[in-house]
């Protein structure tokens, strides 16, 4: 009897969890059929359809966003499996899931990037991200940022060198590689205070471990056959990763080293270096160490999480909007004129580096880089999983959906730009925007997590921008399309941005 009884207790138990279960999907089910979307098959849901070509994907999303704009408004429903997605690109809806302290944690494909950057500021959630995030503004503020000016515009000048060869030729080259090897020589220098000169020795072995690991990467990320550990390990693509980590981390462990046994660095960059007789600069690891000091809870792990998130964000999104820029530049020659004649106002044919003062002045290349990241926004999509249900168009998103939010698709939306295809920077002088919607315009994302650094990457890409075409005069040889753009993680053009240069008289 007494085993009888434990039977039934068994399968009342497992009847009540298999209940519980079956109840919640089939509200999840009934929740998300709300929503309009192209038809899916029993278990592979919409995974069929996704074509595997990165570009092939990019114009099938375009494609998606073109037909149910004007049916929903500006969202659609899809299943990847037996995960349910809404991919918005309607500012309302961005108001709410961005808006949010609760919406977020990243989507599942960012734990490809754990194995580099650990659970640092991008990849983290709860309230590690939120700890760390309290933690780090301060590293960001404008009066730290001004340190590394002189950095900013050293490396840009050596750009408008390096690519001297190209001026006044008949040939056109491929300009986006020379920016990507500037940034990443900008984003060493002031992330570690290491100078790996990629600029004038591209084949060193940590930058192409920075090159290849991003690849490598956005490959796993959109092949979900690379996505179980155990597989991707024993593939060709996992050794290299494997191989690339080890490079990637054994650099950042070495200086974070060095650096320790060196006195501590006044941050506010006024000690000297006897030897060289010259002001020490302050890096970002500066100013993570001194947080370790004043709290051993962040650990020597922390910061170099911290470094190599600083070294993946800040190195492909940059380089990707100043080389956008110099092809909408190339593109549209009544607007370089006007960029030019800004540019002699403040210059006149001086040389000199580049100031905070002088960013203050430069308004309409202000808003060439905020018309470029409109139209090529350096992140094309974002997803959050939402842990809790949410409210969008008056229909509930049950908690477990992946929430795609795509950036490119939302900056291309008529009510917000009339005529969006159209390259305008005037849409950014101050009497034409501030009517818009607030998230109708997030190139860095926006509410509680929105990108950090975003002062630090604008600041960037001015002074690259602005040095090259003090020089130079630039002609697009490539409509945007003909570059063959890849929304992945980073948008970039698979086909290069090729120019020609010609110097400024």
């Amino acid at each position: 009897m007494a085993v009888s009884i434990g039977v039934v207790s068994v399968i009342v138990t497992l009847s009540a969890i298999l209940t519980y279960f079956l109840a919640k999907i089939l509200r999840v089910f009934h929740l998300i059929s709300k929503f309009a979307g192209p038809p899916a098959l029993p278990i592979v849901g919409n995974a069929h359809l996704l074509k595997q070509d990165a570009r092939d994907f990019f114009l099938q999303i375009e494609d998606w966003v073109n037909e149910y704009r004007p049916k929903t408004g500006g969202r659609l429903r899809l299943w990847l499996g037996p995960v349910p997605v809404v991919f918005t690109f309607n500012c309302r809806d961005f108001e709410v899931v961005m808006g949010s302290s609760k919406h977020i944690k990243k989507g599942y494909v960012y734990r490809f990037l754990h194995p580099w950057l650990g659970l640092g500021l991008l990849t983290s959630t709860g309230q590690k991200w939120f700890h760390r995030r309290k933690l780090l503004t301060p590293t960001f503020h404008f009066s730290i940022l001004q340190n590394f000016m002189d950095v900013f515009n050293e490396q840009s000048v050596i750009l408008t060198k390096k690519i001297e060869k190209f001026a006044d030729q008949s040939e056109p080259f491929n300009i986006f590689p020379e920016i990507a090897y500037c940034v990443l020589d900008i984003i060493c220098d002031t992330a570690m205070g290491k100078s790996i000169n990629a600029q004038g020795e591209s084949d060193n072995e940590y930058v192409r471990a920075v090159i290849s690991m991003c690849d490598l990467v956005q490959e796993r990320m959109k092949k979900p056959w690379f996505w179980p550990d155990l597989l991707y390990d024993n593939l060709e693509s996992g050794k290299k990763h494997a191989n690339h980590l080890r490079i990637l981390h054994d650099m950042t462990t070495k200086i974070i080293k060095e650096r320790l046994q060196e006195p501590p660095r006044v941050l506010d960059g006024s000690d000297e270096d006897v030897v060289a007789g010259k002001r020490r600069r302050i890096a970002f690891l500066d100013l993570l160490l001194q947080m370790h000091r004043e709290d051993s809870s962040f650990t020597l792990e922390d910061i170099r999480e911290e470094v190599d998130t600083f070294m993946f964000e800040g190195h492909d999104t940059t380089a990707a909007a100043a080389s956008w820029t110099i092809l909408m530049l190339g593109r549209h020659p009544e607007v370089q004129t006007r960029l030019h004649e800004e540019l002699d106002e403040v210059f006149g044919d001086s040389d000199r580096p580049i100031t905070a003062d002088d960013l203050q002045k430069l308004q309409y290349l202000n808003c060439v880089l905020k018309e470029t990241l409109r139209l090529c926004p350096s992140v094309p999509m974002i997803g959050r999983d939402l842990e809790e249900d949410c409210v969008i168009d008056g229909k509930v998103v049950p908690s477990g959906t992946l929430v795609v939010l795509g950036i490119y698709a939302l900056h291309r939306d008529p009510e917000q730009f009339p005529d969006p295809e159209k390259f305008d920077p005037d849409r950014f002088l101050l009497e034409n925007s501030t009517k818009r919607h607030p998230y109708s315009y997030v190139p860095f994302s926006a509410g509680p997590r929105n990108c950090i650094g975003q002062k630090f990457a604008l600041m960037e890409d001015k002074i690259i921008i602005a040095n090259l075409m003090r020089k130079y005069s630039v002609q697009a040889i490539q409509s945007f399309e003909e570059t063959n753009p890849l929304g992945e993680l980073i948008m970039r053009p698979r086909d290069g941005i090729y120019v020609k240069l010609s110097r400024r008289k």
